[in-house]
């Protein structure tokens, strides 16, 4: 057997090739565990990092904007210790003794007369967008 590189010994060669084998023949990482896999690296070629942030960058799921995001946000706020299901006027009612805005009260008063399930259902019926996939 002769020496594959002139760093290691045959001996060494064949363990290392021995343990990248799954790799080369896989063409894809062959750990069980994910906390082994590597980090994928970021491609920021071309990016202005001073620029600011893109659209994509908000922070923001598919389906929905960083404006969705937050008008959510609000309703969760004020909406929070609502026993579901509910129907809208219990829901009105209950963001009416938490204080809230008169504007998100009569939004919440206007919604159709029917049980809702959680805060996904109450702002979907608001008209506040959904996002497409779970992460």
């Amino acid at each position: 057997m002769t020496d594959k590189t002139n760093k290691h010994g045959p001996r060494l060669d064949d363990q290392m090739e021995h343990e990248t084998e799954g790799l080369v023949r896989g063409g894809h990482p062959t750990h069980a565990e994910e906390f082994k896999e590597t980090e994928p690296v970021s491609t920021d070629a071309g990016r202005d990092p001073t620029a600011g942030t893109t659209p994509g960058e908000e922070g923001a799921p598919p389906g929905m904007t960083a404006d969705d995001v937050e008008e959510r946000a609000e309703y969760a706020r004020m909406i929070v210790g609502v026993r579901y299901p509910a129907s809208g006027r219990e829901i009105a009612e209950h963001a009416a003794a938490q204080g809230a805005p008169d504007g998100a009260v009569a939004a919440l008063r206007n919604l159709p007369n029917r049980q809702y399930e959680n805060l996904a259902d109450v702002t979907g019926e608001l008209g506040i967008g959904q996002e497409n996939r779970r992460f």
